[in-house]
């Protein structure tokens, strides 16, 4: 579906429980039935009963799939009919919804020539039921295209709708089927910290050093890290890997971090850390062929979490609840780590870190946690000693200073987050376990102003993106593995913002690789490749180039993502993504597009106020 469909599952909508619910703008409301039925399954059908064989062998007489959806979207039209901002008050459907409504079955395990050869589209509308070769990505025959056709004819009032359901339509629709109560809560008073490091420092290398020895100064057991965006808490969690396996060599140790990017960039990361020795010297020819001690990557996982519960554990996180009640019990024997080491904790669920913990070591306790609470996008509710049974009092390090983005950068993005997040003011307390933004302090690298684009549409704002990569690359030298563009959604039901990129990258003979394609582009991501690298901005996370473009950056903040102080921090993170050179985009209106036609406004009073001085 387009990225502004919203898709509902099994919801409860005023006691009736259909499979799938759609609502999108340019489509209206659709409901799924979704059945795994077998040709086995199937006795007697007709338009509005099936007799089925059960699981028991026994002979059962239920509604027909068809008839069932179409009872669910009828009671769901009504509720909404009583609402008079949701029909049409004249004309030929006067009284009825403004929007279109439809229903169809699924058939999870029947394909169309087992409908075709048993007769069943005599019982069944052919246009409103979908089988097996119809959904499957994995099948030849399967298109998007046919799909989305196919969803948009499954409709009682064949209309299509001339302009599409605004925001606020698509509110009342979910209120009316989904009521919410909302409560607010108050945040406690922040309490100021400072501190100064590296700010004298001007040459990333000699910086990233100060951060592997940082990571050598941590001292054992469990440690908690919080830190701002481009503080190099990554790299020290990876200097603190390769310095427990040199230390360690029979140890086994675990990272783990929600993204599955950011795994393959950490991989990457700690497979060059180990082939480098630590100095000049330290060479230790009986170890292997290459020469080097610098550690055994052997007995250094690392994975994204889901990746790690399928590979390592072999479990789903639904069995998660049911995995620490056995280990509770001493039921279960699963892996354990000597020691573990969590990037991005705060992406982190209490379930999560409750298991983790529970396979760590105890005679070694060796937990590394890291954590930055502005780059917080997934809802997490936590107490750490709660979580893992261990405290982190007196042993945490804050890293308030972000030394990857020029000053100019870390300016740009913590003003940007400052105007908008709710939880700005909430800067630093010191208690571990509650809410703290840090606010960033830059080093003294000075580089170009970000760049605020505005263009005419966005086939326009990629074009100039594209030159301006190629500009980059010709007379500043930036790689193009260097170069990062990354986009909120990949389509929506007005443009489909990715062909869009690849046809501009195309026309100027330009490499990409596109990471969130799917999950095995993600894990096939290699930093280094000579491509220009898209993005998604939640997959960024992170990761750091030298040049990054915001693209289509009015569909930010994102109209179907309730929580805008997630839609805060996303764009916070993707600005953070860039060292030397960023750029942000568009060719629409939105709140963030309006504060940054604010900042360019501004920019240019200030550049007219300087040339007049000059002249005066």
């Amino acid at each position: 579906m387009p990225d502004d469909y919203i898709v509902y599952y099994e919801p409860e909508v005023h006691g009736r429980r259909p499979d799938f619910v759609i609502l999108g703008p340019d489509l209206g409301l659709l409901v799924l039935e979704v059945k795994d039925y077998t040709k086995n399954t199937l006795f007697q059908l007709n338009q509005d009963e099936w007799t089925i064989q059960t699981s028991a062998g026994m002979q059962q007489t239920v509604k027909s799939p068809l008839k069932q959806a179409r009872d669910y979207i009828y009671h769901i039209a009504d509720v909404l009919k009583k609402d008079k901002n949701l029909i049409q008050l004249d004309g030929k459907y006067k009284f009825n919804l403004k929007f279109p409504y439809g229903y169809g079955a699924v058939f999870t395990r029947l394909y169309q020539k087992d409908l075709v050869g048993e007769g069943l589209y005599t019982v069944l509308d052919p246009n409103l039921v979908l089988t097996r070769d119809e959904i499957d990505q994995e099948k030849e025959s399967f298109s998007e295209e046919n799909l989305i056709e196919k969803i948009m004819n499954m409709f009682v009032v064949p209309f299509r709708l001339q302009e599409p359901l605004s925001h606020e339509d698509i509110q009342s629709i979910r209120y009316h089927l989904f009521p919410e109560v909302r409560i607010s809560a108050e945040f406690k008073q922040p309490v100021p910290y400072q501190d100064q490091l590296l700010l004298s420092l001007h040459d990333i290398k000699i910086m990233d050093l100060h951060q592997e020895n940082l990571a050598k100064q941590l001292g054992d057991k469990n440690r908690l890290i919080r830190s701002v965006a481009g503080s190099g808490k990554t790299l020290i969690l990876a200097s603190r890997a390769k310095l427990l396996s040199k230390d360690h060599p029979d140890w086994k140790i675990l990272i783990l971090c929600y993204n599955i990017s950011l795994a393959q960039n950490i991989r990457q990361m700690i497979s060059l850390m180990l082939k480098e020795p630590d100095s000049l010297f330290d060479f230790d020819f009986s170890t292997d062929s290459s020469g080097h001690s610098g550690g055994n990557q052997k007995n250094i996982t690392v994975r994204n979490f889901h990746e790690w519960l399928k590979h390592d554990l072999k479990i789903t996180e639904g069995m998660i609840p049911t995995v620490l009640d056995k280990l509770e019990n001493n039921e279960a024997i699963l892996p354990k780590y000597d020691a573990i080491l969590i990037d991005e904790g705060q992406d982190f669920q209490t379930e999560w870190l409750s298991l983790v913990s529970k396979l760590l070591n105890p005679s070694t306790q060796s937990l590394l946690l890291v954590e930055d609470r502005a780059q917080v996008i997934y809802p997490r509710k936590r107490s750490y000693i709660q979580d893992t049974g261990l405290s982190f009092q007196g042993r945490s390090k804050i890293l308030n200073i972000n030394y990857r983005n020029t000053a100019q950068i870390v300016k740009f993005a913590w003003d940007f987050y400052r105007t908008h997040s709710s939880l700005q003011n909430k800067v630093v307390n010191r208690t571990i376990d509650g809410v703290e933004i840090i606010s960033p302090q830059s080093t003294r690298r000075k580089g170009p102003d970000p760049g605020i684009l505005k263009a005419e549409n966005f086939g326009m704002e990629m074009k100039i993106v594209a030159k301006q990569i190629k500009v980059l690359h010709e007379q500043k030298a930036v790689p193009y593995s260097d170069m990062l563009i990354l986009y909120r959604v990949k389509r929506t039901h007005k443009l489909n913002v990715i062909d869009t990129i690849k046809r501009a990258l195309n026309k100027e003979n330009l490499p990409y690789y596109w990471i969130t394609e799917d999950d095995r582009s993600k894990r096939n991501f290699k930093k280094d490749e000579d491509t220009i690298k898209i993005s998604t901005i939640d997959s960024s996370k992170g990761l750091d180039f030298q040049a990054v473009f915001v693209v289509n950056l009015e569909n930010m903040p994102f109209a179907l993502e309730e929580n805008k102080e997630r839609e805060v921090s996303l764009l916070y993170i993707a600005m953070t993504r860039a060292i030397e050179y960023l750029c942000v985009s568009y060719s629409g209106e939105s709140e963030f597009t309006n504060y940054f036609e604010n900042v360019k406004s501004e920019r240019q009073q200030l550049k007219e106020k300087q040339s007049e001085k000059k002249g005066g």
